[in-house]
C-alpha cells in the first residue's frame, strides 16, 4: 500500500496543512488587482482565521497521531 497503513493521516496533514498556509496567504498577501468586478480587495478576515484554525488543528492532530 502507498505510504503505508498512515496514508489518511498524511492525507489529513497534507490537506490541512494547505487550507492553513492558503488562508493565511490570503490574509497576508491579497492579490494587488482585481481580476473582475465580483472578487474582493481582500479575504474576509473571520471566515480566513476561522479556517486556518481548522487546518492547523486537523494538522497537528493528524501528526501526533502518527506518533
Amino acid at each position: 500500500m502507498f505510504l503505508g497503513e498512515d496514508l489518511l493521516a498524511w492525507m489529513v496533514i497534507a490537506l490541512g496543512g494547505a487550507m492553513f498556509a492558503g488562508n493565511v496567504a490570503a490574509l497576508v498577501r491579497p492579490p494587488k488587482q482585481r481580476r473582475d468586478a465580483n472578487d474582493l480587495t481582500k479575504a474576509p478576515v473571520v471566515r480566513s482565521v476561522v479556517m486556518a484554525t481548522i487546518g492547523a488543528i486537523a494538522m497537528v492532530w493528524a501528526f501526533v497521531s502518527l506518533l
